[in-house]
């Protein structure tokens, strides 16, 4: 059963939460964003190993429940990991989770929750 338009139509940006070298690269292909002011939020998250767990939950939380102009969230799978419990647990269909390497983490299949969603309905 497909979704309503009104459930998609105003998601237009992507999000990233992820290191550096992978939050700049997506940022110089223009996917930056930041609303209008007062609150000017930003539609992406640097994470060093400075960064609270609880920093990433909240942008996590952030980009997909409160913010309906995200279509897309970009996750290093090494960031994810560190959140994993709400990255399995998220089913909603927008905005989109996509787990993505990073230049020192390579991607796991098997650490992937798409991936897992995948293989369950193939019944693997």
């Amino acid at each position: 059963m497909a979704l309503p338009q009104s459930a998609y139509k105003d998601r237009e940006f992507l999000a990233v939460i992820g290191d550096e070298d992978s939050v700049t690269g997506i940022l110089l292909a223009g996917v930056g964003h930041v609303t209008d002011p007062p609150d000017s939020q930003r539609n992406y998250l640097v994470v060093d190993q400075k960064t609270e767990t609880s920093t990433i939950e909240g942008a996590f939380d952030s980009f997909t429940k409160q913010r309906k102009d995200i279509a897309i969230v970009l996750i290093n799978q090494h960031i994810a990991d560190k959140i994993r419990g709400r990255v399995d647990g998220y089913s909603e269909a927008f905005p989109s989770i996509l787990e993505i390497p990073s230049k020192d983490h390579p991607y796991d299949p098997e650490k992937d929750s798409v991936m897992k969603r995948v293989r369950k309905l193939f019944g693997e």
